[in-house]
């Protein structure tokens, strides 16, 4: 008999070469699920990604320090306990420019690809 319940003992780091940690602990990376992916996530202070358009939902929940969003003309600044959905195919910049670490949980619907993420060059 198969269990109904899998436990995450060995998430898949994602290689960055910027400083942010990404351990995708269920995904298309971890187990193939392409309908959902959870991540957790330590962005360095000073921290920042180009600005992209997924073709996915991402909720974040911050857990430790604050987060910056550009969305759309809209700078949004999340601090620990707090948390957003931004709506799929809508223009996002994530950074971290303050001075500590930011620690938070992002959650893609459907999963996180890069081939989805539409990052802008």
């Amino acid at each position: 008999m198969s269990k109904s319940y899998t436990i995450q003992k060995s998430p898949f780091v994602v290689p960055t070469d910027d400083g942010k940690l990404i351990e995708e602990h269920f995904g298309n990376a971890t187990d193939g699920n392409s309908k959902i992916s959870i991540a957790h996530m330590v962005a360095p202070a000073g921290w920042s990604e180009p600005f992209q358009t997924p073709e996915f939902d991402e909720f974040t929940y911050i857990i430790k320090g604050k987060k910056q969003f550009i969305i759309n003309d809209d700078v949004v600044i999340l601090e620990a306990g707090q948390s957003i959905k931004i709506n799929k195919n809508t223009r996002v910049q994530y950074s971290n420019p303050f001075t500590e670490i930011c620690e938070y949980i992002s959650i893609c619907t459907p999963a996180f690809s890069i081939d989805s993420v539409n990052r802008e060059t």
